[in-house]
């Protein structure tokens, strides 16, 4: 598998980049980033592992790019990254979000099949399947979308599971949990929270803060992903789940107490439309088919995080007045 071809899309965005170093470290060689480089997207998270793979910037709805990409590359495997993913923006135009998460994800599967590619890794999400008040979702539980963002996701998973059915497609199917860490953009809560602090404005939360989501790290997250890459079953859909649920406002009284920070700076905000109370899927099948398992806590996590944004402050607060607007601030 190591000295077959790799092609990423999104490899400039957060979990992308991230998987990118991943491979480079297991011993893949010159993997090829497809990346359309968005507001979300930077070259920046590849400066550690430049010259080490190749770079092209390329919309995944355009098929004749796409093409020229596979037929120069001849990938033999495809992870597919590369969405949009802040559902914020979602709600308040759907458009971008059906034509790069739905769309896309048709046109790539497309071309990956013109061109026999022998893995194709789908990356979900696990908001597919809409909240759960107790338990956890497995696999095969039927999807509930709430956001337009998740909808398109659903929708691309749909289309995904079709082409497998119909065509034979040899296509896995991945639904990781909230993930953080080092590189996120900051419109998501941690970084966001972090970056509220240094332009020293109170942080937004939603509602009372009380929503629940399973919190995964970065690294956890394409670990898991690598080994189904490696030696996930054809057709199957795996759940990439930590097991660690916090509340947002827990998430945030962390923030602020590494921080030295009081709950004063919090500021309470009208929730946002369709947002779900909580979710938690079940991991037990990845678990017990490929061994995988989190290796670092939630709050090692969240502690390297932040250190990881104080640290690279200057990256943040760059992305200030593309992310202010789409939050209430009173």
């Amino acid at each position: 598998m190591k000295r077959e071809k790799l092609l990423i899309t999104g490899g400039a965005g957060f979990i992308g980049s991230t998987f990118v170093k991943e491979v480079l470290q297991d011993g893949f060689t010159l993997p090829v980033v497809v990346d359309k480089l968005t507001y979300a997207g930077d070259l920046l998270r590849l400066q550690a592992v430049k010259g080490r793979y190749v770079f092209y910037k390329a919309d995944i709805i355009d098929k004749q790019s796409l093409r020229s990409v596979f037929k120069k590359e001849k990938p033999h495997a495809v992870v597919h990254f590369a969405a949009e993913s802040h559902v914020d923006r979602s709600i308040r135009d759907a458009s971008t979000f059906i034509e790069t998460n739905v769309r896309g994800t048709q046109v790539l599967a497309d071309v990956a099949r013109e061109y026999n590619v022998k893995r194709f890794i789908h990356i979900s999400t696990d908001e597919v399947y809409g909240e759960i008040r107790k338990g956890g979702f497995p696999e095969s539980h039927p999807l509930c979308p709430s956001s337009p963002y998740s909808a398109a996701k659903a929708a691309a998973d749909l289309l995904v599971i079709s082409y497998i059915r119909t065509h034979g497609f040899p296509a896995i199917i991945v639904r990781p949990s909230n993930i953080y860490g080092p590189w996120q953009y900051p419109e998501k809560l941690v970084p966001w929270a972090v970056l509220c602090l240094l332009k020293k404005q109170k942080i937004p939360v939603y509602g009372r803060g009380q929503n629940i989501r399973e919190w995964l790290f970065v690294g956890d997250c394409v670990a898991g992903i690598l080994d189904i890459l490696k030696r996930g079953r054809a057709g199957e859909i795996y759940n990439l789940g930590s097991g660690e649920e916090r509340k947002n406002m827990e998430v945030v009284q962390a923030i602020l107490t590494q921080a030295h920070k009081g709950r004063s700076w919090i500021v309470f905000v009208k929730d946002r439309q369709g947002h779900d109370i909580r979710y938690r899927m079940d991991s037990r099948k990845i678990r017990k088919e490929l061994g995988w398992k989190p290796s670092l806590d939630f709050e090692k996590g969240l502690k390297a995080t932040v250190e990881w944004c104080l640290d690279n402050r200057e990256w943040l607060l760059r992305k200030w007045r593309y992310i202010a607007p789409f939050y209430h601030r009173e």
